[in-house]
């Protein structure tokens, strides 16, 4: 075909894993279906289509989840409540992911990202739509905005739980850290674009109608193409690709007992959960001691914008040297919890180089851990389908981010504190949570468990099967 290449040694993962240290982690063997011949294994070009769009969509329903949280106070002026109420917003996207996980785990298991593609643009396009005439009411309706919002939260895990699936099922083993690096962390690049851009539309209360505008015509144009991008490819990318994935009931049933599972999916729901948290809250951090909104946005931005950078550049690193995914794991995870405890002090300074700074070292290490913990998850539970850890680790991070926002906006200070309604309370939970889960991930591969790649053990084994067949 003429949009394909062959399986070459681009594709696979060869000898790497000749002198790979391993042991099995669990009771459940990588049986696989009869695999195709070589020849066709092949990645396609249009591959980058559906990437590209599942990238455009985890923007869009991110830059939703955050659209009133940079700017909460003038939101809040705006409806007629205080931030507490505007922080349920966030909160009720992250629970409405928790609710709807179910359904995506089972689209993305039975029909493919193409379906999940599909019905999560349908909810963003009626969400947005119904956030914005509810504030273009007469001084806004709060309870109208809050259903739209559910319906953008609904939409949140058949997207953000894709892209591992997406790229187990177009990508080959050198390109599936990079793809779902690129769909996964689209995600808080839209984030990023909230907190960055909505506070410049929005310098007064009557602006809030307006900026719902602007997001939901963006919205309706990142949203059309789900329609039309391609649902599988022709042939596998890779062996592993091929391979008969564990049914649904008994990979539950496998996840439950695997050690390793837990060592990465505990760290990884806390991490995601405060990253959630600190995104929605940013701008109640720092206003107690005199940032703007607009400098709150920044610091907001960088945590994202830097870590996008770092992580494009680790990322691809990361996909050619599958023996170094452990050792990276364990260097980003402890930087990442002394990002948060340095954060404490940051705001206490007034100015902006240190939110900043700090800000920045936290997205450094929480951008390169995200694809890689992923992809971790995915290799370490093979043949479980990679769409189910995915799934769960998501639903872990939405959920206790939510818990995480609701806590921490309990332990915010009242009027009488210096500065009033100060948040150092909640920074230091934040970090001491944080450092609680640090020697979890640690632990991988000790006490004689050593890691296993199983999906590059898949790889590498058909590949010296056809080796030996040509001889």
């Amino acid at each position: 075909m003429a949009d394909s290449v062959p399986n070459t040694s681009d594709d696979t993962s060869g000898p790497l894993l000749k002198d790979m240290d391993h042991i099995s982690t669990g009771g459940i063997s990588a049986v696989g279906a009869e695999l195709p011949e070589r020849e066709n294994y092949r990645v396609y070009k249009r591959r980058w289509v559906g990437l590209a769009q599942l990238a455009l969509l985890n923007v869009i329903v991110s830059w939703d989840w955050l659209s009133f949280s940079p700017i909460s106070g003038t939101a809040a002026a705006y409806f007629r409540v205080n931030e507490t109420s505007i922080n349920w917003l966030s909160t009720s996207f992250l629970f409405a992911f928790c609710a709807c996980s179910p359904a995506a785990l089972w689209a993305l298991n039975k029909r493919g990202p193409k379906q999940a593609l599909v019905i999560a643009s349908i909810l963003l396009l009626l969400g947005n739509w119904i956030r914005y005439a509810g504030a273009r009411t007469s001084s806004g309706h709060y309870g109208v905005v809050m259903f739209g919002q559910i319906l953008t939260g609904l939409a949140q895990p058949f997207v953000l739980a894709a892209p591992t699936r997406y790229s187990d099922l177009w990508f080959s083993a050198k390109g599936r850290v990079g793809a779902t690096a690129l769909a996964s962390l689209a995600n808080p690049f839209g984030g990023a674009l909230g907190q960055l851009i909505n506070p410049m539309w929005v310098s007064e209360a009557k602006d809030v109608p307006n900026m719902l505008l602007y997001v939901s015509i963006i919205a309706t144009v990142c949203c059309i193409p789900s329609f039309f991008v391609p649902a599988q490819p022709p042939t596998p990318p890779c062996p592993s690709a091929a391979e008969k994935k564990i049914p649904l009931k008994a990979a539950v049933g496998y996840l439950v007992k695997s050690v390793e599972f837990w060592l990465l999916l505990i760290p990884f729901a806390v991490y995601v959960g405060f990253f959630n948290a600190f995104s929605s809250l940013i701008n109640q951090i720092l206003y107690p001691y005199g940032f703007s909104e607009t400098q709150a946005g920044i610091c907001g931005a960088l945590l994202v914008i830097v870590g996008l950078v770092s992580s494009g550049i680790v990322s691809p690193i990361m996909g050619r040297y599958p023996r170094q995914h452990l050792t990276a794991l364990k260097v980003h995870v402890p930087l990442l919890a002394l990002g948060l405890f340095a954060f404490i002090w940051a705001p206490q300074t007034r100015s902006v180089v240190a939110p900043y700074v700090f800000a920045s070292i936290i997205g450094v290490s929480a951008f390169c851990l995200m694809p890689l913990a992923l992809e971790m998850l995915a290799d370490v539970t093979h043949p479980v389908s990679p769409e189910i850890t995915s799934v769960v680790g998501w639903f872990g991070g939405s959920l206790l981010g939510a818990c995480f926002i609701l806590i921490m906006d309990a332990l915010k200070d009242g009027r009488d504190a210096n500065p009033p309604y100060r948040m150092r309370r909640a920074l230091i939970f934040e970090a001491v949570v944080a450092a609680a889960v640090v020697p979890l991930p640690l632990c991988l591969g000790l006490f004689g468990r050593r890691l296993r790649s199983k999906r590059l053990e898949t790889d590498n084994r058909v590949q010296q099967d056809h080796i030996a067949l040509s001889h």
